[in-house]
């Protein structure tokens, strides 16, 4: 006998080819639907709402007076919430963002009653190989999705995964998606080969002898004689047992049976039976971007600094962060941050995205400004640079800031002199003198003759530790660090020279290796859609070889750049590529950066883009073979192969399978064809996805990208690491693409002519070279500092007024330099931040090694009077060892994480 497990259910996208403003209308109308079915009919046992609590702030929003009956039904078990947010993307988001969208969404649902505690995700495109610590940190054991995994990898589709670092949950995969019973015929005579067809040959293929079978679709409302149309089935079938349940009913009932299971390892993203969608890591690139900088932005910056504003006596603005990341949340939803929606709804993403950016800036705009007033100094004028990392920073800062015209120095606290050099400037005067507001107009303070807009390189010296350090303006004298006309620009480490066919040429100092043919820019056609790059039919690719157009360099002892304009011959869209006509010259400016001691080279690249359905990369050749690349997910360094060889080897059998299976349909020879079994949804391609770098490298030698935006590559003949940059297209979906053959995925008819980006565009990554061991190099710890920027604030009593906010002075209390607390280095931060319910400090750390065992020690400013280990939700679990203002950290294996509560005195 099969138990077959109904599953009431809707899968509810808040935005599509529609806009989150359209759904929640719908949502109205839906879960009043639902609501009302399951409080008048018992018999419809259970109803699961998506696991994502945001419908529940959207519903409740606009009709509040539903609270109390959503409150009894979750409490009644009857209507299925949580635990996610919004049902998030794992390839393209970062660690932080999938651990605040649960944390959130349980503390969401815990308001209305328990929550599934499963890892829900029946649409995400793909599935990370840390997820399962990041469910265990969370409590949870279970999880149930649709993409990723193949009948090559397991026989059936309840199986353990174990993650990166060892941990395991067990999985419940849907076959054919989350909508396969969702269409049950009305007629009788229908019904019956549905529940063969649908039901038993296709769902029935878990461990035992229960079948999971869910009734729901995108947006689909409530069936609501969905309690009759199983009874129906009872009695035409007593021989199998047919009841309406729920995930964690199912998932009970298989473990119950104690079946042997199979097992699937690290990140699943091989889409034979279901497109995974590789390579919508770049689709809508200038959103991408925004995606990248912000959460960057918000974790490594903005958590840590207000956790030391908090240190220092002010306020926590819980409230704020919350609605912040809970914008976030909203674009990180697996088609929103994969962008593959409407242009219209895509405009939504980039206000969520800017309103977001806004609250971040303007928090450390706050905090920042309410340390450096509140520091002991009398001078006319200060800067006062932030360290948001845990341990002492010496590196050249750039930022862009209003200056004195005069010559001035730069003095640290304890009176040294600090260079710095004017990069670019503007004069202003007029206008920022016109914003000062005098609040106390008896009091005389200086006032610049000119005051520049500038953009300056400071040379920071020994920058404190998760602190400050305020410099003082001295009009006396300069270090004033002046830019000069060169030809080549090099620090300690590099020497770059740009060569007439446009190439730069890097020099690695420390082991002379030269690395010629860097930084090519590499133009084809995009013959995919919002889903898929996929190469054009007919292609015509064009390179930055012999297509400079111009070249300066400048450079002090302290800051040095290059920039390099190139004019690309390119055809204006697939038509004109196809016909091998270049029409158009794609005009691109690519400036590279190289500061005193840095050990990335810096490269801005800015396009006018005028091209239609193209692609744009950039190249940096490793000088030598290897078959595997080291990149980051979650919480760790995985490797990866250059070339899925073994999914290459299957996707060809299939493919050779079905040709000779059409030869034969079309003689008219009777065949068994089982297309699910055979035809691939997408070939195994190695464009990959990454959260800070990738890196190539062999014998204690490498290279290492460190992408700022759109985190997509491709290694190169098993030698080069491509840059995607941006890639652009017409249509939401498009069918038969050599990346996607078949149906078109989304809407064939719907037009994103926003998608073609014709507009300026702007690009950041890092290069660096290294001549040692991956782990001895250190890549992860120099990716989270390169993403981790020093703030300078400067503050002068000229600048009270409109262009800040105008606030009354204080007399300072702190000193000129401050340090919370301080690691040694070897664990990367992920989260600093004040806990969500307690008065002391959530650190969570994570080993950046590859297969090494790494431990950590913290040293705070204060006596420590409380600490532990927590888990995701910020609960204890462990003890900690630590001592006076001393913490030993235990020793972290591959990809793991650990959160840890302190208080202080």
């Amino acid at each position: 006998m099969k138990k077959v497990h109904v599953i009431p259910h809707s899968h509810w996208d808040r935005e599509w080819y529609f806009t989150t403003s359209r759904s929640k209308v719908y949502l109205m109308n839906n879960l009043k639907d639902i609501l009302d079915t399951l409080e008048k009919d018992p018999k419809f046992k259970y109803y699961m709402l998506d696991a994502q609590g945001s419908l529940l702030d959207d519903y409740l929003k606009w009709v509040p007076k539903d609270s109390e009956r959503i409150r009894k039904l979750v409490k009644a078990h009857r209507l299925i919430i949580g635990p996610w947010y919004t049902q998030t993307d794992q390839m393209l988001i970062s660690a932080e963002s999938i651990v605040r969208n649960m944390y959130y969404g349980m503390k969401t649902c815990e308001k209305y009653g328990p929550y599934m505690n499963v890892g829900y995700v029946p649409d995400s495109f793909g599935q990370s190989g840390n997820m399962p610590q990041i469910y265990n940190q969370f409590g949870i054991k279970d999880t149930l999705f649709w993409r990723g995994v193949s009948n090559d990898m397991v026989k059936h589709t309840d199986y353990n995964w174990i993650g990166d670092d060892g941990s395991q949950v067990f999985v419940t995969q849907i076959p054919y998606g989350y909508y396969i019973g969702g269409n049950i015929p009305e007629d009788k005579d229908d019904a019956n080969k549905f529940w063969e067809e649908e039901c038993f040959k296709k769902a029935g293929t878990g461990a035992t002898n229960n079948i999971y079978f869910p009734n729901g679709f995108d947006q689909a409302p409530i069936r609501k004689n969905l309690p009759d149309l199983i009874e129906r089935q009872r009695k035409a079938d007593p021989n199998n047992e047919y009841v309406i349940s729920c995930v964690e009913d199912y998932i009970n009932d298989v473990k119950a049976s104690h079946p042997d299971l199979e097992e699937v390892k690290g990140e699943l993203l091989i889409a034979k039976h279901m497109r995974i969608h590789k390579s919508i890591y770049s689709s809508r690139s200038d959103l991408k971007i925004m995606n990248t900088k912000i959460q960057n932005y918000v974790t490594n910056v903005l958590e840590p600094l207000l956790s030391m504003s908090y240190s220092l006596g002010n306020e926590y603005p819980h409230g704020a962060m919350e609605e912040l990341w809970k914008l976030l949340f909203e674009n990180a939803a697996h088609d929103s941050i994969g962008s593959c929606i409407s242009d219209t709804a895509n405009e939504d993403v980039y206000v969520r995205y800017k309103q977001a950016r806004d609250i971040a800036v303007n928090l450390v705009e706050l905090h920042t400004r309410l340390i450096a007033t509140n520091i002991k100094n009398n001078d006319d004028m200060t800067i006062t640079l932030f360290n948001t990392l845990p341990f002492t920073r010496n590196e050249t800062v750039l930022a862009k800031l209003y200056l004195p015209g005069e010559d001035f120095a730069l003095i640290d606290p304890n009176g040294q002199v600090i260079d710095y050099t004017i990069v670019s400037s503007r004069d202003l005067t007029d206008y920022v003198l016109a914003q000062t507001i005098k609040l106390d107009p008896s009091k005389q303070f200086y006032v610049p003759h000119t005051v520049l807009e500038a953009t300056i390189a400071i040379e920071a010296k020994d920058l404190p530790a998760m602190g400050y350090v305020q410099y003082s303006l001295a009009f006396d004298k300069t270090s004033h660090q002046k830019l000069r006309k060169t030809d080549v620009i090099e620090n300690e480490y590099y020497k770059i020279n740009v060569e007439a066919d446009g190439s730069l040429t890097i020099t690695d100092k420390k082991n002379n290796h030269v690395y010629k043919n860097q930084a090519i820019f590499e133009e084809n056609g995009d013959g995919g859609d919002s889903f898929n790059y996929s190469p054009a039919h007919q292609d015509l690719i064009t390179t930055s070889y012999n297509h400079m157009s111009s070249y300066e360099a400048k450079a002090s002892t302290l800051y040095s750049e290059m920039i390099i304009e190139y004019s690309l011959p390119i055809p204006s869209d697939l038509e004109e590529r196809a016909k091998g006509m270049r029409s158009l010259q794609l005009p691109i400016q690519m400036v590279v950066r190289l500061t005193r001691e840095s050990r990335i080279i810096d490269f801005h690249v800015h396009v006018d883009n005028i091209g239609k359905s193209h692609r744009l990369c950039v190249t940096f050749d490793a000088d030598l073979i290897t078959k595997t690349n080291l990149a980051d997910e979650q919480f760790g360094t995985i490797e990866r192969e250059n070339v899925h060889e073994n999914e290459m080897k299957l996707y060809n059998e299939a493919l050779k399978k079905s040709e000779q299976i059409k030869e034969e349909v079309n003689a008219n020879i009777p065949v068994n064809f089982q297309q699910n079994n055979i035809a691939w949804q997408e070939p195994p391609i190695s464009i990959e996805p990454t959260q800070s770098f990738v890196s190539l490298n062999k014998d204690n030698r490498g290279i290492a990208l460190f992408p700022q935006g759109v985190r997509e590559y491709e290694v190169i003949d098993n030698h080069a690491l491509r840059l995607t940059l941006f890639r652009t297209y017409s249509f939401m979906g498009k069918e038969n693409l050599i990346y996607r053959p078949g149906r078109a995925s989304g809407e064939r008819i719907i037009e994103t002519p926003d998608a073609e980006l014709l507009k300026p565009l702007d690009f950041s990554f890092g290069f660096m070279s290294f001549s040692q061991s991956f782990n001895n190099s250190l890549i992860a710890n120099y990716a989270k500092e390169y993403n981790t920027p020093v703030i300078a604030k400067e503050y002068a009593e000229f600048l009270n007024g409109r262009l800040i906010f105008s606030e009354m002075e204080k007399e300072g209390q702190e000193e000129k330099e401050y340090s919370l607390f301080t690691t040694e280095n070897k664990l990367i931060v992920s989260a600093i931040k004040k806990a969500e319910e307690r008065n002391g400090y959530i650190i969570r750390l994570f080993n950046g090694q590859y297969h090494e065992d790494v431990s950590d020690v913290l040293h705070f400013n204060k006596k420590v009077v409380n600490a532990y280990y927590t888990d995701l939700k910020e609960q204890k679990v462990e003890d900690i060892s630590f001592e006076s203002s001393r913490i030993l950290i235990k020793s972290l294996s591959h990809c793991q994480f650990i959160t840890v509560y302190v208080e202080t005195e």
